[in-house]
């Protein structure tokens, strides 16, 4: 047994030993290491309007012909990757690291009349393509027309496209550290004629490291304005104000609530019935009673938990790691994260409902792990069936669902059962600082601005306070072409928002206490998660004054994912809101006296 052992370390070690040799030898876009003449791959990825970013296709859906060079090693698409619709294409062109190229044919294609139409209609709509080299990122339009690209002439003008592509390639040491594309040779769009197109590479070294070379695609100046600054402290003084708020009334309302409560346990029957008792402390034998729906309930609170949980670690792995330099690193993360945190779901969700007295736990971990794919395959069927009608490169491929499905069935749902036995064995027992009576009490009628409904939605004013500004910037960088970095600025407006959302939904249940309705659970996750409805009003805003998106398609894949967006962060903010409240019933109702 031993030798066998031995054997097997050396095999493998061996097997190691070749793996790194070759990852040496053979360099290329992967690894960024290159030796002088390798070859260096263009991969060409998509192409779609300016103003429609998320309304992709396949470069070569355009009559756009390949250069002379077939033959590639196959480039391994990621899951973010195929959830964002990035389709890389070898271009054919022959570069080779380090050396410089002159003017050289690509291909030529003679204009019929409907690829004719085809360069005519992405240039009237301004089309625009991407390519990378090395992981690097370039951008350039397909033509224009008019004298330039002048958006002021009208659309049956002249049209031209470019046909030139020079690549300016700058490296340092054995890496790839810049990449530049400028397009030239304007011709003329009309029946009959013949395109040649042509390309030039030029190398040059240059002092940028490898470590730094994605930062010419950030925007400082947009990012770090003192705008941004402003709104962070902004809502760090709305931060201080709410603590202080909640200070205030567990420290003097609830002090005095406690000495009236006190004074009263002093009187006999009768005068305690003749007099004017009111407040919170009337509905204790109500308070801990089970929220209606209580299935439902834990299933939301449960998924909130791992969301909170998903968003943490996402935020603190992008501070730490750069995702955002990787195409579709950050979706990746995002569902691997998901499906790694599911026991937390079902640990929350389940003990929540143990102690609300549930016996059908496992319809309760079903429904806690449907939440989330209940939400999101609604939305993206409806947008991946207008994507293939569209042939657009978001359509989501079978296997790609069935990738997804294939998580969800075999890593998310398991785990969660074993979060759900977890909640239910260690902290499933009910410990309530106060009986709760066999007969509900009835709720007085009291003012219409004290109504649950009422309390929902004023709740949710100040957390979307608290996160307007960083809205704003989220989404620049998703509509449009901003590359979001400032993961520590969202860090802080993460923290923000959940003291903001905990402390105004504690306010909002103390005034609802005080009215004696006890129906506290619901109202303090709703109040919490209408910041998601504020979100989205302001989502309907920025599409129509921030945006120039047009199109069935790009219109509904925005409206469909600001809705998924917001009902995420809804689900999240309720958490945050009913957590936090929890905690402050129990607190409060632990120091009275009852009978």
């Amino acid at each position: 047994m031993a030798s066998l052992l031995r054997t097997a370390n050396i095999v493998v070690a061996f097997v190691l030993v070749i793996v790194n040799t070759a990852d040496y030898v053979c360099a290329d876009d992967h690894s960024h290491l290159y030796v002088p003449n390798e070859e260096v791959v263009l991969w060409m990825n998509t192409v779609g309007p300016y103003h429609n970013r998320q309304e992709t296709y396949s470069f070569f859906t355009l009559p756009y012909c390949k250069g002379p060079v077939s033959h590639i090693s196959h480039h391994h698409e990621t899951l973010g990757e195929a959830l964002m619709g990035t389709e890389l294409e070898f271009s054919g062109l022959d570069i080779k690291f380090l050396a410089d190229t002159g003017v050289e044919n690509i291909c030529e294609v003679v204009l019929d009349e409907r690829k004719l139409n085809a360069f005519k209609y992405a240039v009237k709509h301004h089309y625009w393509y991407q390519m990378y080299i090395d992981d690097l990122p370039m951008w350039a339009l397909v033509g224009d027309f008019g004298e330039g690209h002048d958006d002021s002439k009208k659309p049956g003008e002249d049209t031209f496209i470019w046909t030139h592509k020079q690549l300016d390639i700058g490296w340092n040491g054995n890496q790839i550290v810049d990449v530049n594309l400028t397009t030239g040779k304007r011709q003329k769009l009309e029946i009959g004629a013949t395109i040649r197109f042509t390309y030039q590479v030029k190398f040059k070294e240059s002092s940028i490291s490898f470590n730094k070379r994605y930062e010419k695609y950030l925007d400082p100046t947009f990012f770090k304005h003192r705008i941004h600054w402003f709104s962070i402290f902004n809502s760090f003084m709305m931060v201080l104000f709410l603590v202080g708020l909640v200070s205030m009334i567990l420290m003097r309302t609830l002090r005095k609530d406690y000495a009236r409560y006190s004074r009263e346990q002093d009187l006999d029957d009768m005068e305690r019935d003749l007099g004017d008792e009111y407040g919170w402390k009337q509905v204790h034998g109500d308070v801990f009673r089970s929220p209606p729906n209580v299935l439902l309930f834990t299933a939301f609170v449960g998924t909130g938990y791992q969301l909170a949980t998903v968003a943490l670690i996402v935020i603190i792995f992008s501070i730490m790691g750069d995702l955002y330099i990787g195409r579709g690193d950050i979706l990746t993360t995002i569902i691997f994260v998901y499906s790694a945190t599911a026991p937390i779901a079902g640990y929350f969700g389940g003990s929540l409902y143990a102690r609300n007295k549930g016996d059908q736990w496992i319809k309760q971990v079903l429904l806690t792990a449907a939440v989330v794919p209940l939400a999101v395959v609604p939305v993206a069927l409806g947008v991946n069936s207008i994507a293939i009608y569209y042939n657009a490169s978001r359509a989501i491929s079978i296997g790609t669902m069935l990738v997804l499905m294939a998580l969800w069935l075999f890593i998310v749902l398991p785990l969660m059962v074993v979060g759900a036995v977890l909640g239910r064995n260690l902290s499933g027992s009910a410990e309530y600082p106060c009986r709760i009576t066999a007969i509900p009490r009835p709720i007085p009628e009291k003012k219409w601005f004290m109504e649950p409904w009422v309390i929902i939605m004023l709740g949710g004013i100040l957390p979307f306070g608290s996160i307007f500004i960083e809205m704003y910037f989220i989404f620049t960088s998703f509509w449009a072409y901003k590359v979001y970095y400032v993961y520590g600025f969202m860090l802080l407006v993460y923290v923000i928002l959940a003291v903001v959302t905990t402390c105004v939904t504690i306010v909002c249940t103390y005034f609802l206490l005080n009215s004696e309705d006890y129906r506290w659970q619901w109202t303090s996750f709703a109040a919490g998660a209408s910041t998601a409805v504020y979100v989205y009003v302001y989502s309907i805003y920025y599409f129509f004054f921030k945006t120039k998106m047009f199109g069935v398609f790009q219109t509904t894949f925005y409206f469909g994912y600001m809705a998924l967006m917001a009902l995420i962060l809804g689900v999240m903010c309720g958490t945050f809101g009913f957590a936090g409240t929890n905690l402050f019933v129990h607190r409060i109702y632990r120091n009275i006296k009852i009978d």
